[in-house]
């Protein structure tokens, strides 16, 4: 494959670091009509975890559509720092994880990324011992890891925490992970994930029983099976994963975002303006689309995976629960909610999947929402209009409600935070520009800053 190799310098760690001047704003002026079409990524949630998934493959995996994001540039670093070599191409990226060296992931990249406690499950299949720090990221709420160290003791090892390090390692002979029937307490995502790629090269059956049924996790059994694993049941609530000796190389590329998706879809409302976009998978996003049509949006689909957006007269009120997959997804609580400080009526929103998710509340209320909340529930009237102000992202899903909020408001916007925004959303206010908003990214001294490819990750090709 024509490559070269991927440089990465990463900015700040502390994700969560007080307001400092030197760091770029975003600038909006709301009230602009959008029009045209954007085309949607690929999704985020699946590519940290299909990169992870290649440490299984010890031949090289090219993966495709992987946007260029600040955290897709984190994982590659962990993956660097165990001996895997990385060559980006575009929006591919070729993975060659033949000669791992390391069986421990450096703290100070898992601190910043929370998918990168995904290399657990392969380096132990690999490997037989594997060393990672308790994760980090956006501070949404507690996401225990307890599932995944449950699930892998089931299927034979020895796991324990040690300094905030979870040391799992294999004895015996083979120094082979067991199929097992492992029942989760909770569908977590990450387990499920983490399970599955552990149990692809075990020995025997494995059955993951109240698995996730997120797009991503199937997206990862498929992969998976492009690399020859054997797994049945992906969508599903029940995994059945019939371990294989070795997996080879494989060609795939990965699904759309549906949060990217469902966030257009949603600037498209906000604004009352018509736009198509492409590259959506509707299926995946059939709760968002239900829940927009309650507010009087019209989703018309159309040709080659493209929908379009035709907003109502009035948007009404809607109550919305997040729910595990196929339920309305937490992702798009917060942008969502943008929606619901403007639509007619009361509007109930509740967060079931993170204790800690409606930071964004009190940033909404300054730009003139009307929201009261009730333990993880907002209550929110709808006002006839937002006020621009400046307000800053606490998370990654909030800096793309702000974002939301401020092409609807009256006046100017400023949002800083958008290291949050930039680990998600490939070039946000760039394709908000393309369909008409007025949006600019501000460097310190005031002067506009196109955005690259990746802002804070610097994926340099030499």
């Amino acid at each position: 494959m024509e490559g070269r190799p991927i440089t990465l310098t990463l900015g700040s760690s502390n994700s969560s670091a007080a307001s400092d001047g030197n760091q770029p704003i975003l600038k909006v002026v709301g009230r602009s009509s959008l029009q045209g079409q954007v085309t949607v990524g690929g999704a985020k949630n699946a590519a940290l975890v299909v990169m992870a998934g290649a440490l299984l493959c010890p031949e090289e995996c090219r993966i495709r559509n992987v946007p260029s994001l600040v955290d897709v540039a984190r994982m590659g670093q962990v993956l660097s720092a165990l001996g895997v070599k990385l060559e980006r191409d575009g929006d591919a990226i070729a993975i060659n994880a033949r000669d791992i060296n390391q069986s421990q992931a450096p703290y100070e990249l898992v601190s910043q990324l929370r998918a990168s406690f995904f290399v657990i499950g392969p380096l132990l299949a690999r490997l037989g011992i594997a060393k990672v720090p308790l994760p980090g990221g956006c501070a949404i709420g507690a996401r225990p890891v307890d599932l995944h160290v449950q699930g892998l003791r089931a299927m034979g090892a020895h796991v324990h925490i040690d300094h905030g390090i979870v040391h799992a390692y294999l004895t015996g002979s083979d120094r082979r992970l067991k199929g097992a029937k492992i029942y989760l307490d909770y569908p977590s995502v990450g387990a499920t994930e983490t399970l599955m790629m552990a149990a692809t090269l075990a020995d025997g059956e494995t059955i993951i029983d109240n698995a996730a049924q997120e797009p991503e996790v199937v997206d990862l059994a498929n992969f998976c099976r492009a690399m020859g694993a054997k797994i049945k049941g992906a969508g599903t609530k029940k995994l059945v994963i019939s371990g294989v000796d070795r997996l080879h190389s494989a060609d795939y590329s990965i699904i759309p975002d549906r949060i990217e998706a469902g966030t257009f879809l949603l600037a498209a409302a906000i604004t009352r303006s018509e736009l198509s976009v492409a590259s959506i998978i509707p299926d995946h996003l059939t709760a968002v689309i239900a829940k927009l049509r309650k507010t009087g949006v019209k989703i018309v689909p159309e040709e080659n995976n493209t929908v379009r957006v035709i907003p109502g007269p009035q948007s009404l009120a809607t109550d919305i629960e997040t729910l595990p997959y196929p339920g309305f997804p937490t992702d798009m609580q917060a942008p969502f909610m943008s929606l619901l400080t403007l639509s007619e009526g009361n509007s109930l929103l509740t967060e079931t999947v993170f204790e800690n998710r409606l930071h964004h509340v009190a940033e909404l209320i300054r730009m003139g929402a009307d929201i009261r909340m009730k333990g993880n529930t907002a209550v929110i009237r709808g006002v006839a209009f937002l006020s621009g102000a400046p307000v800053k992202a606490t998370d990654l899903r909030a800096g793309a409600a702000l974002a939301i909020a401020a092409l609807a408001a009256e006046g100017e916007s400023t949002i800083e935070g958008l290291q949050h925004i930039d680990r998600g959303y490939d070039r946000l206010d760039v394709k908000l520009k393309q369909l008409g908003a007025n949006i600019e990214r501000i460097d310190p001294q005031g002067e506009t800053e196109p955005t690259p490819a990746c802002k804070d990750e610097s994926i340099l090709l030499k």
